[in-house]
């Protein structure tokens, strides 16, 4: 891949994952008019972006409300003990397990600092009840020794929306960082 010394992606391939965040549905043809490339330069910088890692999936942002999603969540969860490397690892690892069964309404789970809390989910529910039991759901990690989550949920049939998920603003801060 094409990285500076600062390890940042050049110039192209900044452009290509700028307006493929924007739209990643766009044909490699249309990509390379908007960017001012050869098509083919752009079919082979969004290979490397793929092989190296940089794009991890293409995939859409739905309106949830639409399909009958009424709440997003976001849950702070914090352990009860403190636990060695060797058990984070077993943790990690059973977590991972769990969450490939389910259940799916999470959309992501993340470790982290912040808030008193040691991690972060994002879910999105159909119902009040469905929350509830998601939650409940969290409390049956006994390796890890949940004591306390806090959550703050989003209504998603509130007509009043500020910024709903998307990724737009994100691509035009990378490419406004990128010019500083």
């Amino acid at each position: 891949m094409s990285v500076n010394e600062d390890g940042i992606l050049k110039d192209v391939e900044l452009k290509l994952f700028s307006e493929l965040m924007k739209n990643s549905r766009r044909s490699d043809r249309e990509l390379a008019k908007v960017i001012g490339v050869s098509q083919p330069t752009v079919t082979r910088a969004r290979q490397r972006l793929e092989k190296e890692g940089y794009i991890r999936q293409y995939t859409l942002i739905p309106n949830f409300g639409k399909l009958g999603y009424k709440i997003m969540a976001i849950t702070f969860v914090k352990v009860g003990k403190t636990i060695t490397p060797e058990e984070r690892e077993k943790a990690r690892g059973l977590a991972q397990g769990i969450l490939k069964k389910g259940p799916y309404e999470i959309v992501m789970g993340e470790r982290g600092i912040g808030l008193d809390y040691d991690g972060v989910f994002m879910s999105y529910h159909k119902s009040y009840s469905d929350y509830a039991r998601l939650k409940e759901w969290f409390r049956r990690f006994e390796f890890l020794e949940v004591c306390k989550t806090e959550s703050f949920l989003v209504d998603l049939e509130d007509p009043i929306r500020y910024r709903p998920l998307d990724f737009t603003p994100l691509a035009y801060h990378i490419m406004t960082n990128k010019e500083e």
